[in-house]
């Protein structure tokens, strides 16, 4: 195991764009999921959000074509975490205007969910000014403790007329729920010598990696040689999960051509599946006016 290379070596599935907006949800985005052999009922499991019903919930045999079950609850950029026999579904939600804050529900079954409770919220004052946002969880357990990475602040998207992450930081504690206690500083943020990640730190996907560091999944926020907004996904590693350096200077997956993904690659989730490590993420089709929809990528797990 020790081993194992970082997946660096992506392959889009051919029958891209998976999942389309559900009516009538004009984007589907911040794909989080979980595969057969890990689930209750042998199915593939996925949540994303959209921005009218909350967090949706597909299911499907294969992977690659799903259906629309329902939903969980009002809130966006889920993030499934499996401790034991319990399913933990961190996402973010706004309980009062300009203000968001990390959630948590839990369930058995992946069907039936409990009132969601919140576990974490800006308090720090680089996580924003007048909009203050804890959002884009991703928990990882690490040398016997939980991690909850996030990311807060915002920076303006003046082509798209949206805001994006700016900065990730992380809170830790001994449950897999909380309490969490914060990091009191970011561990990313935006950097005008990185150009793929100018303009905000976006948001970032951490797991334990075989070597006893982490690797972390990022998608930055930048401004493009022709001043076009663009986010495109990357690999980070760390030995501790506050240096973080890139294992590539390609990205894992970005944007292309005029179709689904012409615009921006969004945030995402990975997950070891037998001999190869899947990842399902969102891409926007245009700047101010675009769908946003889901596609798989997949890579050889190697050592």
């Amino acid at each position: 195991m020790n081993g194992m290379h970082p997946p660096l070596s992506w392959t889009d599935h051919a029958k891209n764009p998976l999942i389309d907006p559900p009516w009538p949800e004009f984007l589907i985005a911040d794909p989080t999921f979980a595969a057969p052999g890990n689930t209750p009922d042998g199915l593939w499991h996925l949540f994303a959000h959209g921005i009218f019903l909350g967090i949706h919930h597909f299911v499907s045999k294969d992977g690659v074509r799903w259906r629309r079950v329902g939903r969980v609850a009002q809130g966006m950029r889920p993030f499934l975490w499996r401790e034991d026999d319990r399913w933990l579904l961190f996402f973010e939600r706004m309980p009062v205007p300009w203000r968001s804050a990390i959630a948590v529900t839990t369930s058995t079954d992946l069907v039936r969910w409990t009132r969601p409770r919140q576990v974490l919220a800006p308090s720090l004052p680089w996580e924003g000014g007048f909009v203050r946002t804890n959002g884009n969880p991703s928990l990882v357990k690490w040398q016997g403790r939980y991690r909850l990475y996030f990311s807060a602040g915002i920076s303006w998207l003046r082509d798209c007329g949206f805001p994006e992450p700016r900065h990730i930081g992380f809170a830790e504690s001994d449950r897999p729920e909380g309490p969490f206690v914060k990091h009191p500083t970011p561990i990313l943020s935006p950097d005008p010598a990185v150009p793929h990640r100018n303009l905000g730190a976006g948001a970032i996907k951490v797991l334990a990696a075989p070597d006893g560091g982490l690797w972390g999944f990022t998608n930055g926020i930048y401004i493009d040689d022709q001043g076009r907004s663009r986010s495109d996904i990357r690999l980070m590693t760390s030995p501790d999960g506050l240096a973080w350096t890139y294992a590539s200077e390609q990205p894992l997956v970005t944007f292309e051509g005029e179709g689904w993904k012409r615009a921006l690659v969004y945030a995402l989730d990975v997950r070891r599946v037998g001999d190869a490590w899947v990842m399902f993420y969102n891409a926007r089709d245009g700047w101010r006016k675009g769908r946003e929809r889901i596609g798989q990528a997949t890579c050889p797990v190697t050592s």
